[in-house]
């Protein structure tokens, strides 16, 4: 029988996080090059629909593990119900998205597994029959392509714009679906949960945003980040910044985004006065189209856009503004 590899969903509170579609596709990318059998299993109380949803995509097999301990989530319920089950249903490889929530579990599994996990992955190779995980070392300025040893099961999570969640093939016809009831003593959960942690009251998770106006230092002023905010209010979408702007607090530290702050991949990205160091980059390089104004035209910025605006922002982006309402209506 051929390995087997198992994607692990994220949901919380019966919602279905949308990075796990970023980890579907790197579960196909991968059983594609291996030939190994793809399935995907979602862990919970009472979430058959979101196994239904997983199940529209190319897989072989869906699970829907589910006890009632599983609600709400918690670190030791949720590590004990994945033992269980791939005691029960072995995989070579077990793929996940790289959050909080996957972080904060995922160590005590693979310990209590005996195994090992390696988190905060960029992408993969498949050479000479051994797969190797990429990760990003010292901010970005280095790649390390790292191995398994051991039979496994071996863990890895996926950083979040990675792969592409428009790329989750949907398959021909629904996948089987197997619901697992798992034993999760009352005593085993050692914590109680509170209601979840924000930094802040407008404390806003950007990597769920389709459209993201980023300000830098070309802003000038914290006056000017009222601009950018039209700008993302008329497209609808969300205002984020570099580190600088956070760090003369012009902007909540929730709204950063690079290596010190968030990591993004929305369909748009605007960079408006970013010159982009590698800090800033690795948090946004995954964004689906990006579009950069600076005036500098040797920006760095300018490397990765798809498309470049060389340009002085103040004169650019009123007009642009406007012909987002116009085109809107």
């Amino acid at each position: 029988m051929a390995d087997s590899i198992l994607v692990v969903v994220e949901q919380r509170e019966g919602k279905l996080n949308r990075v796990s579609w970023e980890t579907v596709a790197a579960g196909q990318a991968i059983a594609a090059d291996t030939g190994w059998v793809l399935e995907g299993a979602v862990v919970g109380s009472g979430v058959s629909t979101i196994a239904a949803e997983v199940a529209a995509k190319k897989l072989a097999k869906v699970y829907d593990v589910e006890s009632a301990m599983l609600e709400p989530y918690t670190p030791d319920a949720f590590g004990l119900a994945l033992k269980e089950f791939l005691g029960k249903h072995p995989a070579k490889l077990v793929l996940m998205p790289h959050t909080y929530q996957v972080r904060d579990f995922v160590p005590k599994l693979a310990t209590a597994l005996g195994t090992t996990a390696i988190s905060d992955v960029i992408g993969y190779k498949h050479e000479a029959g051994k797969l190797l995980f990429t990760r990003q070392m010292f901010q970005g300025k280095f790649v390390a392509d790292v191995s398994f040893a051991g039979s496994g099961p071996c863990f890895v999570t996926f950083q979040n714009g990675s792969f592409r969640a428009d790329k989750a093939e949907a398959g021909a016809s629904a996948a089987p679906l197997e619901t697992v009831n798992v034993e999760v003593p009352e005593g085993a959960v050692r914590n109680r949960p509170q209601e979840v942690f924000k930094e802040a009251k407008q404390a806003v998770d950007l990597t769920q945003a389709d459209i993201i106006v980023s300000v830098g230092r070309g802003i000038k002023e914290q006056k000017n980040i009222e601009l950018a905010k039209q700008l993302a209010d008329a497209l609808g979408g969300e205002l984020a910044a570099s580190r600088p702007i956070c760090d003369n607090g012009w902007l909540p530290m929730d709204r950063q985004i690079g290596s010190s702050g968030q990591t993004v991949a929305p369909k748009l990205y605007l960079a408006l006065g970013i010159s982009g160091a590698i800090q800033h980059i690795v948090g946004m390089k995954g964004a689906k189209s990006i579009v950069a104004i600076n005036k500098d035209s040797e920006a760095p910025i300018f490397e990765i856009a798809d498309y470049a605006v060389v340009g002085n922002l103040f004169d650019i982006v009123p007009p642009l503004i406007e012909e987002v309402k116009k085109a809107k209506g």
